[in-house]
């Protein structure tokens, strides 16, 4: 029997502090103090009877009994996320709705096309579809707030006890605007005079790009800008002197249409596998099946094209 003393708001705190790594962080995210904070995860510690979480001024660590725990904290929540979705369900006369994470690149070029015969095919489906990073889209698919994620295979360490279904490869590309200097002598050595805006870590693509640029002797690159966000890169490359790069997907309509220009670079290094992850122990919502093979089809129909 469960203990009748737990309530939600300690599953939430629980797994919101092991999501953000620092009390502060997950008080504010809660919109709680910080001694709110701690009050409810003593109240937790004391009502599980065994520590969970170790403090200290680098941040919070699970214990072995918190790492039990913790799993079984996001399912709970995932579950509850579901029947708040089932009821909300009925209110928009039985359409399913389905939270779909996006990778920029995914975002960018293949989702469109998705969505308009996802429209046609499944009436019945509606969609919720949230994008940005790696490290942020799967922690929302493991914490329930996501039923499926599409993007690039993360590092070996972030995709732990989620599945992983490969659509397609993608490569990294390295784009300018048209007319850009560099365009009359293309070279990887030139890239240290010039601004990048480049992939930051915790991103799909960074180890990939940082073992190209190894491989190639490239050096430091003095005049770096990090970041994930497609509409800054695409505005500030294209008015600035910028090299941007990114995965092939996040500027293939741009690419295509003359507004970037991709320099003639051999990136078949960063090649990588997009694809489509789920949690294997969670009950894929009802949409999921319908949705993968629309995902497919399109995919079937597009790829070669590229």
């Amino acid at each position: 029997m469960i203990d009748r003393r737990i309530k939600i708001r300690h599953i939430q705190a629980f797994v919101e502090i092991t999501r953000q790594g620092r009390m502060n962080r997950a008080a504010e995210a809660l919109y709680l103090t910080q001694p709110a904070m701690s009050r409810t995860l003593k109240e937790l510690e004391e009502i599980v009877g065994q520590p969970l979480l170790i403090r200290s001024r680098a941040g919070v660590t699970l214990t072995p009994q918190g790492k039990v725990f913790l799993h079984f904290a996001r399912m709970s929540l995932a579950a509850l996320r579901q029947g708040f979705d089932g009821v909300a369900q009925v209110e928009r006369r039985g359409r399913s709705l389905l939270s779909v994470g996006l990778l920029p690149s995914v975002a960018a070029w293949l989702m469109p096309e998705v969505v308009r015969e996802a429209e046609l095919a499944l009436p019945e489906l509606a969609l919720r579809i949230l994008d940005g990073p790696h490290a942020y889209l799967i922690e929302r698919l493991r914490s329930g707030d996501l039923d499926l994620v599409i993007g690039r295979m993360g590092p070996p360490d972030t995709m732990q006890g989620l599945s992983f279904m490969q659509l397609y490869n993608e490569h990294v590309v390295f784009v300018t605007r048209p007319g850009h200097p560099i365009l009359e002598a293309p070279s990887l050595d030139a890239l240290t005079d010039w601004p990048v805006v480049y992939p930051p870590d915790g991103s799909a693509i960074a180890p990939l790009v940082e073992r190209f640029l190894i491989a190639n002797g490239v050096g430091e690159i003095p005049r770096k800008l990090e970041t994930v966000s497609g509409a800054f890169g695409r505005v500030y490359t294209h008015r600035s002197d910028a090299i941007w790069i990114i995965s092939s997907g996040v500027v293939a309509n741009e690419v295509a249409e003359g507004k970037l220009v991709e320099l003639p670079f051999d990136t078949s290094l960063t090649t990588g596998p997009v694809g489509l992850m789920l949690r294997p122990d969670a009950e894929p919502a009802l949409g999921v099946e319908p949705f993968r093979k629309v995902l497919e089809e399109v995919v079937a129909r597009l790829v070669p094209a590229r």
